[in-house]
């Protein structure tokens, strides 16, 4: 038997069965779209290793400060590289226990040869000697604990860094990236004018050319910043209120600044913040935009681009007021 119905009670039947489709979709949606507006779970901080020449140029020390001031990484150890590697590794020590971080590792890279002056030797011959573990074995121990999950953070020569492809490339292979200030591409050293000079060595590739190459084909993705990105200066204003903040990384940093200037020669008493600016894209990549390029190093340290597969990305321009800024906050702010 057939049930016959009016227009109008089928219309009600309509809009209540199409009521019912909308409610039965909603319950299934819900849950999920419920979990895509949900928001991600927070990884916890960078792991970072440390390789630095700090004791010559003041631009380490400004480095070390923004890593320790900066939440967003977690240092494993700190390896110091290029001349009296024990000396540096004292400086750090120092270093580290004046500004309340000396739970971290410190230890000494590969020894070399060299005349050029440790400017800042004296603040690290006012803290107790002793002997520091083997930075490239100590880098490579943390690359085998945390495998994929590093971040090298490479200021200055590349020797030690060379030394741990050499000992165990497999190993540093699975860095998760190198984050590294060297190089000239498009830009030199500026004139004491200020004018801009064409590429030319740049210190941290030009006093290990062999073991920038190595880096280069070592398979382990590269982010550099060199000369063209990181020429900012800390000019007089900006750096007697930062020295006068008068917290105690501050208070270090004044304190280096004054021993580089009185045992350096010929150059400005304005820093140059090289290695801050690498330091700083670890966490604020933002800051300097890469774009891919095929990097050759020949052996007098010249850095040139070159056709083919990319292996490195380079930052040729960096926001300098962004970055000054960022470094101000961190450097003037509470200790994490």
């Amino acid at each position: 038997m057939k049930i016959r119905t009016t227009t109008a009670n089928g219309q009600r039947i309509l809009s209540v069965a199409l009521a019912l489709l909308a409610f039965t979709v909603f319950l299934a949606q819900g849950p999920r779209q419920a979990r895509s507006q949900a928001p991600e779970p927070k990884s916890g901080p960078e792991l970072v290793w440390v390789d630095t020449d700090i004791g010559d140029d003041i631009d380490d020390a400004f480095a070390l400060g923004l890593i320790l001031r900066s939440p967003e990484l977690k240092v494993l150890g700190i390896s110091t590289a290029f001349g009296d590697t024990e000396t540096r590794a004292r400086l750090v020590d120092r270093f580290l226990a004046e500004t309340g971080a000396a739970n971290i590792l410190v230890t000494a890279g590969v020894h070399t040869e060299t005349d050029n002056p440790l400017t800042q030797r004296a603040y690290a011959e006012h803290f107790p000697a002793r002997k520091h573990a083997d930075g490239v074995a100590a880098l490579l121990s943390a690359i085998r604990q945390h495998p994929g999950q590093i971040t090298l953070i490479a200021i200055g020569p590349l020797f030690n860094i060379g030394a741990a492809i050499d000992r165990d490339p497999a190993t540093f292979k699975k860095l998760k990236r190198v984050v590294m200030m060297g190089g000239s591409v498009r830009r030199g050293y500026d004139g004491k004018n200020g004018e801009t000079r064409p590429p030319e060595p740049e210190w941290n590739i030009d006093r290990d050319p062999k073991d920038a190459s190595k880096l280069l084909a070592a398979g382990v993705p590269i982010f550099m910043m060199p000369l063209d990105s990181t020429q900012i200066h800390l000019v007089p204003a900006e750096r007697e209120a930062l020295f006068a903040t008068g917290n105690p990384l501050t208070d270090q940093l004044t304190l280096l600044y004054h021993q580089w200037g009185a045992h350096s020669w010929d150059h400005s008493p304005t820093p140059t913040l090289f290695d801050p600016v690498a330091a700083a894209y670890t966490f604020r990549p933002d800051l300097c935009p890469m774009q891919p390029m095929r990097l050759t190093v020949d052996d007098k340290g010249l850095t040139t681009e070159i056709e083919g597969a990319p292996n490195a990305e380079v930052c040729l321009k960096s926001d300098q007021n962004g970055f000054l800024e960022l470094l101000k906050s961190r450097l003037e702010g509470a200790l994490k």
